[in-house]
């Protein structure tokens, strides 16, 4: 670590030495994560090469967006990176919620059952399904699909029993793979192959959706590879690559694409409609630097694990845990010291460094939650942020990072502003 870097933010002598140490400490985890990123870059770049990206791909369309060759060109790539039968990437998916909820409506019809196997689901998706806000908004418990779920046992595993046991009936098994506002693993695609197996134990002909977002390209394998039928995930996180200002995927067989594309824009036209507005060519590149820029939160993650840990907090996961995502929650305690900390990753921020961030009521969340995110993109995770409900026991849950550098100053930042405050 560069010591003249304490000139230009005047960090305190005694955390630039626990910082550097940090980061020896993390050397083996991050020649891990470059690996990885190696890996998945390369199933980029072969893509790229086989499905012919070329320059005209970059072309936007208007109005009906007939024949936009990047667009399918777009779709294509996705589902070969991805190890999928077909893929529905678009921009006018407004969040990864709203193509979660594109894909649930699109797969489930009246009469169907719905059952989650890692417990409740996030927050915003609550009143997607129903078991959350007013009746007769709309909800999938509206349209008379009925909902079930798993709690996972009290380490944060899942219950593979119960599994088999609750999905006996069910049109689909949901999984979802970051921990959303909970202190739980986020899983692993080996974590999510033993939930499969368990799923088609008990019932053969389940669909498994799986909630892919903060877990693109974290692992060499994908949720296809462990036997998902269909995976969704949001292009302001992993899989813009922090370029994408917009969007979202739906990955997985092709029949169960074909319907949710439906639901996307009507039945009979799906994906052969939609014009693309300019976006194909930041959807693209974002895509192709997704595994390093991946990589880059990963290692800004394990570093804040690293160094938060000695600084005497509880934080999850360490340096050397296995990865289902790029977020470490830390538990801080106190509601004054979760405030001090988004500051710190406010105050590292290269977009809205000045602003000073309170907590507020956020649509689709019961508690008042605090955001620290200057971001080139509103909202985009990949870039460094940090986030959590004021709520016991007061723990954060920071992500991001687009490169190491600015995520690790940012890390060093929230540090510095609690050890002041």
């Amino acid at each position: 670590m560069n010591k003249d870097i304490s000139r230009i933010y005047g960090f305190d002598p005694k955390l630039m030495e626990l910082a550097e140490k940090a980061e020896a400490n993390c050397q083996k985890a991050f020649r891990k994560i470059e690996e990885t990123a190696e890996y998945c870059g390369a199933k980029v770049l072969k893509a790229f090469a086989d499905n012919r990206v070329s320059e005209q791909c970059f072309y936007g369309s208007t109005g009906y967006g007939y024949g936009d060759i990047g667009r399918d060109v777009i779709d294509k790539v996705f589902a070969q990176v991805l190890g999928t039968e077909d893929a529905l990437v678009r921009a006018n998916f407004v969040s990864g919620t709203h193509a979660l909820s594109t894909a649930l409506f699109g797969v489930l019809r009246t009469g169907d059952k719905i059952v989650s196997v890692t417990g409740k689901p996030y927050d915003t998706l609550e009143e997607v399904i129903g078991i959350a806000g007013e009746k007769g908004n709309g909800s999938l418990m509206d349209y008379g699909v009925e909902y079930g779920q798993v709690d996972l046992l009290a380490d944060g595993t899942p219950d593979y029993e119960g599994i088999t046991s609750a999905v006996k009936g069910a049109k689909v098994a949901y999984i979802q793979r970051s921990r959303g506002y909970s202190l739980r693993p986020a899983f692993t695609v080996d974590d999510i192959e033993k939930m499969v197996k368990a799923i088609k134990k008990g019932e053969p002909d389940a669909i498994v959706m799986v909630d892919n977002c903060y877990g693109e390209f974290v692992d060499v394998r994908e949720p296809s590879d462990a036997g998902a039928d269909i995976f969704v995930g949001s292009l302001i996180k992993n899989a813009g690559g922090g370029i994408a200002r917009t969007g979202g995927y739906i990955a997985g067989r092709a029949d169960l694409v074909e319907k949710c594309s439906y639901r996307l824009t009507c039945v009979g036209m799906g994906k052969e409609v939609g014009c693309t507005l300019g976006m194909n060519r930041e959807i693209l590149l974002g895509w192709f630097m997704a595994p390093d820029v991946v990589a880059a939160a990963l290692k800004t993650s394990a570093f804040a694990s690293e160094l938060f840990t000695m600084l005497g907090y509880q934080c999850s996961p360490r340096k050397d845990d296995p990865r289902g995502d790029i977020i470490t929650a830390i538990q801080l305690g106190t509601p004054e010291k979760l405030c001090a900390f988004c500051r710190g990753i406010q105050s590292g921020a290269p977009v809205d460094a000045f602003v000073t961030p309170e907590p507020w009521d956020m649509p689709g969340y019961t508690d008042q939650v605090i955001m620290a995110a200057g971001a080139f993109t509103m909202g985009a995770s990949i870039e460094l942020s940090a986030d959590a409900p004021l709520r016991e026991p007061y723990a954060v849950w920071m992500q991001g990072g687009i490169t190491y550098t600015s995520g690790k100053l940012g890390v060093m930042l929230a540090a510095q502003e609690l050890l002041k405050s």
